[in-house]
């Protein structure tokens, strides 16, 4: 059996735990220690088990707390070489020995999961997304993609389970009180995932064999929870599939530990 959990997922700070009884991580640990101890607590797993952390990219809110996380625990973090290279502050707080390397689309072994990082659209120096092959079951996170690709379709297409990033409503930012520039990073090609894209993606992962799915890395300011899960329900709907009841579909918050996601 597979666990999938978002302990946080958004601009303020996003985590991720994945686990087998052999093999438990986390993907980004973009919060404090305290809160990401805490959260792992609340689903009843423990922080000494954590056997390592994969790292997405370099931006904050998924690197802030990864330095106190692999001292106090004495845990490997693997990232890609241009992602070590952007975080120099966090990584001198790391053992050298736990310091790994990945190189991205090429897959590599971690206890009993397979995973294979592939290249997304961002504002980053080497941005990645992640797909778990995990006995006969895979799993995919995609988070912080500026525009959808037909390649990155390729590597989500055969998930049991994606969790997809759906930032922004595209009005609700136009209107907005951000500064012209950050809309337009947002907007942007390597800026983030709106609600009407994810929606159009779900919608054809779901017409491919998809049937569970989890919206994350909402916008505090420019998305809500019932607004995404409402547009990409809609989406669905336009393919006569129904959430709920054809399909799984969850959102991943912002503040709060998510449900926990079994297969």
């Amino acid at each position: 059996m597979v666990k999938f959990c978002s302990l946080y997922s958004g601009s303020s700070g996003n985590s991720i735990f994945i686990g087998t009884e052999k093999t438990k991580i986390l993907i980004d640990a973009g919060l404090s220690y305290k809160k990401i101890v805490q959260a792992l607590t609340s689903i009843g797993e423990s922080p000494e088990n954590l056997n390592a952390v994969l790292i997405t990219h370099e931006h904050s809110d998924h690197i802030k707390g990864i330095g106190v996380l692999a001292k106090k625990l004495d845990i490997p973090i693997y990232a890609n070489e241009m992602t070590w290279n952007a975080i120099k502050v966090q990584r001198e707080m790391i053992k050298p020995c736990n310091v790994r390397y990945f190189t991205s689309e090429n897959g590599f072994e971690l206890g009993d999961m397979w995973i294979v990082p592939f290249m997304i659209p961002h504002d980053a120096a080497e941005p990645v997304g992640f797909n778990f092959h995990i006995g006969s079951k895979k799993i995919t996170t995609a988070t912080d993609i500026g525009h959808m690709t037909r390649k990155i379709l390729d590597c989500f297409t055969g998930s049991d389970f994606l969790l997809l990033e759906s930032n922004h409503d595209v009005e609700m930012l136009r209107v907005g009180k951000y500064p012209w520039f950050l809309k337009q990073r947002i907007l942007g090609e390597k800026g983030h995932l709106s609600n009407e894209m994810a929606g159009k993606v779900v919608s054809w992962m779901a017409e491919h064999g998809t049937s569970r799915f989890c919206l994350g890395h909402l916008s505090r300011e420019n998305n809500f929870p019932e607004l995404a899960y409402q547009t990409v329900s809609n989406a669905l709907l336009e393919k006569n599939i129904i959430a709920g009841r054809d399909v799984l579909l969850d959102v991943a918050l912002r503040d709060k530990v998510g449900n926990i996601v079994e297969l």
